[in-house]
């Protein structure tokens, strides 16, 4: 089968990290790129009761293109695998199943849930996270049956989306009602990053909420906060036109561009002071409630900082690695409290637990949330280069 894999080789990696920061398109173009499209044998089953899919839609997630352009840190590499297929967005069909599997049958239109924890690896008795439903923070995503990886898409043994078939667990297996179309289904897994913030950090009764960045995750927040029906007011930081429209969309209730005196317009709408320090960036006396910031930069970072109220919340789901000369004072002198959010795994909405990969369907099914205005361009496998490089455009045509 084809299948676009990433493999790590250091002279490869030093030169495209080297000239990526001349020209992005080494990154991708290069002989030297660590980004192959390859003929590769499809993926097995690890054990009998695991599940094989043929995959019909890949999303580009914005972790993919992180680690794409050499930016992720190496921090994670212990729980990876190479070479390993790219991609962990996806909606496709069961095409094959092992003979231990129940309840999941040939044929059926599914979403995988990513996370490589304790009970696809095999491994019991479960760890103390995993049997709290916390399995994004499982003890052994490098143990087990199956070789290192925190979810499909970075482990060498199961495949991912970015290749014709993977493999599964069947505790992995989401299907997907005749409602919610492929559209949605690839957006599954984005949308339940943002379920599972939202659900361990929620906002109170007519909080003031700033949603920081308005790309994939941003406006899944927006849209998970109202198909919850959490009661509060949300202004959302937007950089492009597209991107108002579609926070618009999903039930922003105020909109701020990242431009001119944004910091003052985002503190005026909240009641705040802006503050000149004798030298340096303005600072904000008051602001949200809670902040979610969805981009990871230094920018972000710093404007969440600065935009939360003493006492408040940041919620950080941008991926932030190496992040330097930030600023930490206001986090001290307000007591902010910083909260990191990793993918999903089990939460509790109406009284019920249940992954939040199937919430987020559930949430669809009933007709909460559509969002495949969020889908904007298909392309074959193999023109991956173009889909690579259309990924970053601002200038969406929305649907």
């Amino acid at each position: 089968m084809k299948a676009v894999q990433f493999d790590l080789n250091l002279p490869k990696y030093a030169f495209s990290k080297a000239a990526g920061k001349i020209n992005p398109s080494f990154y991708v173009n290069s002989p030297f790129t660590c980004l192959q499209l390859r003929e590769v044998e499809a993926p097995s089953l690890p054990k009998e009761d695991w599940v094989e899919v043929k995959v019909k839609y890949g999303g580009i997630c914005g972790s993919d293109l992180n680690l794409i352009s050499l930016k992720d840190s190496p921090s994670t590499s212990p729980f990876i695998s190479f070479p390993f297929t790219i991609g962990h967005e996806m909606t496709g069909t069961v095409s094959k199943v092992g003979r231990d599997v129940k309840d999941v049958a040939i044929g059926e239109r599914v979403v995988i849930d990513p996370i490589l924890a304790c009970e696809a690896r095999g491994i019991e008795p479960m760890c103390h996270e995993c049997q709290q439903g916390n399995y994004n923070l499982c003890h052994h995503m490098k143990d087990g049956i199956i070789s290192p990886g925190l979810l499909t898409g970075t482990c060498k043994d199961t495949g991912g989306s970015w290749g014709e078939y993977l493999v599964a667990h069947q505790s992995q297996i989401i299907k997907l009602p005749d409602n919610v179309d492929d559209k949605n289904g690839v957006l599954v897994e984005p949308f339940s990053c943002a379920l599972h913030t939202v659900l361990q950090n929620p906002p109170k009764p007519n909080d003031s909420v700033l949603v920081i960045g308005a790309g994939v995750i941003g406006i899944c927040l927006v849209a998970a906060l109202k198909a919850l029906d959490f009661q509060c007011h949300v202004k959302v930081l937007v950089k492009y036109p597209f991107q108002e429209e579609l926070a618009r969309k999903y039930g922003a209730d105020e909109i701020f561009y990242l431009r001119g005196d944004y910091v003052k317009d985002i503190a005026d709408s909240f009641g705040a002071e802006v503050l000149k320090p004798v030298i340096g960036e303005p600072i904000v006396h008051g602001g949200a409630d809670i902040i979610y910031e969805c981009v990871g930069s230094k920018k972000s970072l710093n404007d969440a900082i600065r935009f939360t109220r003493r006492g408040g919340k940041i919620v950080l789901l941008g991926l932030a690695s190496f992040v330097d000369n930030l600023d930490m004072t206001m986090i001290w002198l307000n007591e902010l409290e910083i909260k990191g959010c990793f993918s999903y795994g089990t939460d509790v909405v109406h009284g019920e637990r249940k992954r939040t990969l199937q919430i987020a369907v559930d949430v669809m099914e009933a007709g909460k949330v559509d969002l495949s205005p969020l889908v904007t361009h298909y392309f074959p496998l193999e023109h991956y280069k173009e889909a690579l490089a259309a990924a970053p455009i601002r200038k969406k045509k929305i649907q």
